[in-house]
């Protein structure tokens, strides 16, 4: 098996519980599983190689933190082979979730045993730094074959590039949720042109979703409480309460500065999330609407 990046920071040895208790049902809507690489290798094309992170390991973060399901990402690091997502939600005894990353030639019968092993949604990665560029006539296929199945597309982006996007995400057939707010630059005001922007396409866009999640990305001000976030997640949560979800991102891919602990990412929650209402909507009430429906 090929070794980690000499760079890659490995996930926190033993996050903290967490002072917050998540309701009933509570549901960690981003998260990934590497491997481990010797079971189910690494794609060949990856731009990273990951420290393993197993099912096991993702279903004893998600007791410890208080919650009862996942859903799934696929991991770029493992290319469109989607046999480790498949394995740990086929081990999760009902309790998570998957969204696939699929190739531009997937056949029907594939998204068929793709959702009978219960993925919802497909991912489309616009980071360049992370994937290689598919053209959108192409993804814009695979929407519309995966539109019939109810799934929806996630799509991970950046902030400077939502204009050039924008045309092609408003054109798609299907729910989109968008990974951790768009990615904005929490440096400038909330209530500025670049996260007004992003809010304007969730206003007039009525599928379009938000995960609320990753301070630890997009923080400058840093751990453990990442207080420059708040005021963007807090937005999105109270405008649109039925459209956002969160999730850990465990085992946090490509973080470079820190690796935070779980516990704390799940104490921002009533720091966004207010009242009871609006926590049973984001860590509930949603995620169950769009995969478990």
């Amino acid at each position: 098996m090929d070794s980690m990046d000499k760079n890659w920071l490995c996930f926190h040895p033993a996050p903290s519980k967490p002072h917050f208790t998540a309701p009933p049902g509570a549901v960690d809507a981003h998260c990934h599983v590497f491997g481990p690489g010797a079971v189910f290798p690494y794609a060949p094309e990856r731009k990273y190689t990951p420290c393993d992170a197993s099912k096991d390991q993702l279903f004893a973060l998600r007791d410890l933190l208080g919650f009862e399901r996942n859903v799934i990402v696929q991991a770029s690091c493992h290319g469109n082979d989607n046999r480790a997502l498949i394995d740990a939600i086929a081990h999760s005894n009902g309790g998570a979730r998957g969204v696939a990353s699929v190739a531009p030639r997937v056949s029907d019968a594939e998204l068929r045993l793709l959702h009978e092993a219960g993925v919802r949604g497909v991912r489309f990665n616009f980071l360049k730094r992370l994937a290689d560029f598919t053209p959108r006539e192409v993804l814009m296929n695979i929407a519309e074959r995966i539109a019939p199945l109810g799934w929806h597309v996630v799509v991970y982006f950046e902030a400077p590039d939502l204009p050039e996007l924008w045309d092609f995400f408003t054109r798609l057939p299907t729910t989109v949720v968008v990974d951790h707010m768009g990615r904005p630059d929490v440096g400038q005001p909330v209530d500025g042109p670049q996260f007004e922007r992003f809010v304007r396409l969730l206003r007039e866009h009525p599928n379009v979703w938000s995960k609320v999640s990753c301070p630890e990305r997009l923080s400058v001000s840093g751990p453990p409480t990442y207080d420059d976030v708040v005021p963007f997640a807090r937005r999105l949560v109270e405008e649109f309460p039925d459209r956002v979800l969160w999730g850990t991102d465990w085992p946090h891919p490509n973080l470079k500065t820190h690796m935070p602990d779980d516990g704390t990412l799940v104490d921002m929650i009533p720091r966004i999330a207010r009242t009871a209402e609006l926590q049973r909507k984001l860590l509930v009430d949603n995620p169950m609407r769009l995969y478990w429906a």
